[in-house]
């Protein structure tokens, strides 16, 4: 079982007793005597908004354990609390696309937007008063901070407090055994009364068959408590029970650490929790169970959340992180359009976007997805959230890739809204003004926008107008346009100035590439057209793209917005594997997995093999030399720890939780294993099982590892998935953060493995 310390959250309803227990809670993070937080914890009434008209009137309050917001909504398929730690960043007075249409009339300083991790929609509210504003921002601003610094033991001791106010059934502050048992079934622990009451009477030293203050803590960390840790900690420390800097090395040197005196002597003084054994070096059982539980035991290597690649390649030896229609918050069909769409793909690091333009009223270019339903956004409102938002998370070129269905005239005004909005951001000439041999570097190009388009000679010959509609990267607009005649049949010249590096061209094959040699020309292929050129021509496709850009885009008929797998692409070398990113699935996983690395730029360094065109690495048949290493990997799943529930409404509803690990990669090395399901325990089910798997392109391949609720009657149930590539995978004794569907943390669920890495 599994747990630590807490930053509390405690029991709410009695006026003296929450006052009690609050003071408590502060202490804990740090905020005793904050007045912001003192006003966030009475409440305060605010207003909602969602568009001109609709403005409702919302009481919002923080919960005592100053961790919970609790948010008055008469929606029932939302949870009325979120979490501080949900909070990916606080916006100030007009910044939102609501707050910018409909939030005028009210002072910026009451103003502000919480603005959610995963899929979870942004709340626009408005304070009574410029103070009571000022007050929440600054609040909020204060308990996201003290939040981020949590250990993942006080996260747990956070949870399972969550879970003991809900079991309290009565509001007594006390815990009787039948409150005992409902709070095993809320934290997904199914067992017999016999020894649940043992468990009980242990406990209950006051001998009044409920658990008070001191015994509920007791009872925590007796639900907290981590076997399988401390049998790793007594076969490194032997009798004594504690790690010397010696016996401490050897543990490092097993799990490819650092293994010196300094390394060893750093994570003692940083992880010890006895003052006394800090000050002689040694290493107790608690600051070792805080160290594996610290960023410093996750699987993924820390060292590659900085960006630690060369960035002064060619653009196009890189996998660029792309959307496509990144303005879509839903289907392809009938879905909202939104700048909010472009502010999540951004945040996550995307840098190509893609804006499908036309025709709008009074003379401004709307974005949409056309012949459909979906709504519109004005194209200028959409640049300047880019502009706004293009360089919050990674500093590396964005690329807009245009759709253009204008007329001229309209183009014209899109070229202005470019530069007058973006003004220094945007390229609108060569690097040098010399013909490149070789595109530009993300590092040359730093802080930069480029657009992506056509661009015509000479304003666009009969041939190239055709091209123009069969280029066209939706079928059902293709087909549209050509029932219509409304193809654009001329381009802007200011529009067309601005196309530098990215000139989007009609692919005529790999030999017509080559003989024209120009690096600045970027073909799109639908998945289906890439797939048949990978099965077909898979070398000759990597060496293209050791030179030129390519952009694959789903096809037209995904119009639930799903996606392909863009592993397949990216064996390839393709660059700009546009998605879906409003679509959570293993695709997004894959995708997100993948550029977890390099810092989250959203640009990642192509293997050597695929980046030098002479190598000839060929996806279906890697050799010797051009990508083949053989590589074996060993996982033993040990134990998971607080998986949540799937079905939260069945009040006796507990998981049985299984892992399965997925391999990603070139199409030998993809694979599957799993282990058993552990019946009725979702809090610390235990495996102790092995997973072995043989990688023959280990640079290519993701690692996708999946914990499910096990179902014989129909598909198993997905609990929670984390993805990583296999080069930041670390060794040893891990634990591994889940994610929810959307990508969201499921603090506090773990998996503990084991992690081993040979040579074949």
């Amino acid at each position: 079982m599994m747990g630590t310390k807490s930053k509390g959250s405690q029991p709410r309803h009695q006026e003296a007793e929450n006052k009690k227990l609050a003071l408590k809670a502060f202490k804990k993070v740090g905020l005793l005597e904050d007045e912001d937080v003192k006003f966030m914890l009475k409440g305060s009434k605010l207003q909602k908004l969602k568009s001109r008209r609709w403005k409702k009137e919302r009481r919002m309050k923080l919960q005592d354990d100053c961790l919970s917001i609790w948010c008055e909504s008469k929606s029932k398929s939302k949870p009325p609390t979120f979490s501080v730690m949900d909070i990916r960043e606080i916006q100030v007075g007009h910044q939102s696309m609501v707050m910018k249409k409909h939030g005028n009339s009210f002072s910026e300083k009451r103003c502000f937007t919480i603005v959610f991790t995963g899929s979870r929609s942004s709340l626009d509210l408005v304070a009574a008063s410029d103070e009571e504003g000022r007050c929440w921002v600054r609040g909020l601003q204060k308990l996201r901070k003290k939040a981020e610094t949590m250990s993942q033991r006080e996260k747990i001791h956070h949870w399972i407090h969550e879970h003991l106010r809900n079991a309290d059934e009565n509001n007594d502050k006390k815990m009787s055994f039948e409150e005992v048992k409902s709070l095993l079934k809320m934290i997904n622990i199914e067992t017999d009364d016999e020894y649940a009451y043992q468990v009980f009477k242990q406990c209950d030293r006051s001998k009044t068959n409920k658990l008070e203050e001191s015994e509920i803590e007791d009872f925590c960390k007796f639900l907290m408590q981590r076997p399988e840790l401390e049998q790793i900690f007594s076969y490194y420390s032997g009798e004594d029970q504690i790690l010397t800097v010696r016996e401490l090395k050897k543990f490092l040197k097993e799990q490819k650490e650092i293994a010196t005196d300094e390394n060893a002597v750093l994570i003692i003084q940083k992880f010890e929790l006895n003052d006394t054994a800090k000050k002689n070096l040694l290493f107790t059982q608690d600051g070792f169970m805080m160290y594996l539980l610290s960023a410093e035991g996750d699987i993924f290597n820390r060292d590659h959340d900085e960006v630690y690649q060369d960035m002064s390649q060619p653009l196009s030896h890189y996998f660029i992180s792309s959307s496509h229609n990144t303005y879509l918050m839903e289907d392809q069909l009938g879905g909202p359009s939104s700048t909010e769409a472009y502010i999540r793909a951004l945040l996550r690091g995307c840098r190509c976007v893609e804006l499908d333009c036309w025709e709008g009223q009074n003379g401004e270019p709307i974005i949409y997805h056309g012949y459909t339903l979906t709504s519109k956004i004005l194209f200028k409102d959409v640049i300047t959230t880019i502009r706004d938002y293009a360089f919050t998370v990674s500093p590396y070129p964005v690329i807009l890739s245009l759709e253009n269905h204008c007329g001229k005239e309209q183009q014209t005004v899109m070229a202005r809204h470019l530069k007058d909005i973006l003004g220094n951001m945007l390229v609108t000439a060569l690097i040098d003004d010399e013909v490149p041999q070789e595109l530009p570097s993300p590092e040359a190009l730093k802080g930069k926008v480029l657009i992506k388009g056509k661009k015509f000679e000479d304003s666009g010959t009969t041939a190239e107008r055709e091209e123009e509609e069969d280029d066209c990267e939706d079928e059902n607009v293709k087909n549209e346009e050509k029932n219509r005649k409304e193809a654009v049949g001329e381009l802007s010249e200011e529009l067309m100035d601005l196309v530098v590096y990215c000139k989007a061209v009609h692919f005529h094959g790999f030999q017509h590439a080559w003989s024209k040699a120009c690096v600045c020309e970027l073909s799109s292929f639908s998945e289906n057209k890439a797939k048949k050129l990978i099965i077909e021509s898979g070398s000759l496709f990597v060496r293209y793209n050791t030179k030129q850009l390519s952009r694959i885009y789903p096809t037209g008929s995904r119009v639930d917005s799903s996606n392909y797998n863009p592993q397949e692409m990216w064996n390839a070398g393709c660059q700009l594997v546009a998605l879906n990113f409003q679509k959570s699935g293993t695709e997004m996983d894959l995708n997100k997995g993948k550029f977890r690395q390099n810092g989250r730029s959203g640009y990642i360094l192509k293997p050597s093999f695929m980046r030098n065109k002479s190598n000839l690495f060929d996806p279906a048949r890697p050799k010797q030399g051009a990508g083949l290493n053989k590589t074996q990997l060993i996982i033993d799943v040990i134990t998971a720890q607080q998986l949540p529930k799937v079905n939260k409404d069945k009040k006796n509803s507990i998981v049985d939780p299984l892992v399965r690990v997925e391999v990603h990669g070139v199409p030998e090395d993809n694979a599957t294993k799993r282990t058993r399901y552990i019946e009725n325990n979702g809090f610390n089910p235990v495996w102790n099982e092995v997973l072995k798997f043989t990688i023959s392109v280990p640079e290519q391949a993701l690692i996708r590892i999946v914990v499910e609720d096990y179902d014989s009657s129909s598909s198993n149930d997905f609990i929670g998935q984390f993805t990583l590539p296999f080069t930041s995978v670390k060794e040893g004794y891990r634990h591994i953060h889940l994610l929810a569907r959307d990508s969201a943390p499921l603090s506090p669920a773990t998996l503990f493995v084991r992690v081993r890495i040979k040579s074949v």
